[in-house]
């Protein structure tokens, strides 16, 4: 859990507790004085009140108190939390590079990841709206969101090697985060081989966080490599598990068809619900009631203003 603020300059405001501090103890010297004048501690208790100096702490405090909590309301606090979700929409992310054609696993990466995502979407719960998005140098939206599951199985047939050279992971990352923005419970798996040489993995966290969506990354691949047309081509680990890692998401490493089928399963299961509020007025309403009782506190019980 952690939280956000939509317009943070608002918050260059909190300068202006040191100053409340500063006109408090400017204050509060100057009724020393002024009190010190009096021969005996009687005068003093009766013109200035025994409880002198903790007054003005009191009011001070609830000024700098208020101010803090209007400074916070006006740059919008957002509270981010995660929460089981019971039910979840999901975006398969395929990368269709020139490397998922290595034979590491059979018949080739971008088939068998093919076929493992046509039983994750016959053991999707009914109901379920599933997305489907390839990417190479760019992104591809093969199926928008459906709980159709036929015709996504379909499209899936559909998914091709990609002509277009590069695996740009930010772009597929944005791709399918805005296939999923009219849903509640957002997830993505994305399925690679790792080999990413376009486009930034921190961009690519900071959008799927910004945008409340679990990444899960199943590696297709093995990290000894496969027979391409190119040469050998070696799935690397280490950007697919900063993207899971980094947005709640889990990272799978598969070598077989029947892991590839276990990490879909898991990937259903282990999806929590990312959740935001804007929970700006609360503080707002906290500020307010503070505000009463110091008006109060001034007018009624301390008697220090007219």
């Amino acid at each position: 859990m952690y939280i956000t603020f939509s317009h943070p300059i608002y918050l260059l405001f909190l300068i202006g507790i040191p100053i409340i501090l500063i006109i408090h103890f400017l204050t509060l010297n100057t009724g020393r004085r002024r009190a010190l004048r009096f021969a005996n501690f009687d005068a003093i208790s009766k013109v200035q009140g025994i409880e002198f100096f903790s007054k003005n702490i009191v009011v001070s405090s609830l000024s700098v108190l208020t101010l803090i909590l209007l400074v916070a309301s006006a740059a919008g606090i957002t509270l981010h939390r995660e929460m089981d979700a019971s039910s979840f929409s999901f975006v398969l992310a395929i990368d269709s590079s020139r490397s998922m054609e290595a034979t590491d696993i059979l018949p080739n990466r971008l088939e068998a990841a093919k076929n493992s995502a046509r039983d994750f979407i016959d053991s999707a719960a009914v109901g379920t709206k599933i997305g489907i998005v390839s990417f190479s140098g760019n992104s591809v939206i093969e199926q928008d969101m459906t709980a159709d599951k036929e015709e996504s199985k379909a499209v899936l047939g559909d998914v091709q090697m990609s002509a277009i050279e590069g695996t740009d992971i930010y772009e597929a990352v944005i791709t399918s985060s805005n296939l999923l923005k009219a849903e509640d419970a957002r997830a993505v798996i994305l399925l690679s081989d790792g080999q990413i040489n376009v486009g930034s993995i921190d961009n690519a966290i900071d959008y799927a966080n910004e945008n409340n969506v679990v990444l899960h990354t199943i590696m297709i691949g093995t990290l000894e490599g496969g027979k391409a047309s190119f040469g050998v081509s070696k799935a690397d680990a280490d950007s697919l598990k900063a993207l899971a890692f980094n947005t709640g998401g889990v990272f799978f490493n598969v070598t077989t068809q029947e892991d590839m089928m276990r990490s879909f399963n898991e990937s259903m299961k282990l999806t929590r619900k990312k959740v935001s509020s804007d929970i700006s007025l609360y503080p707002l309403l906290i500020a307010i009631v503070l505000f009463v009782i110091e008006y109060f506190l001034l007018n009624l019980k301390y008697n220090l203003v007219p």
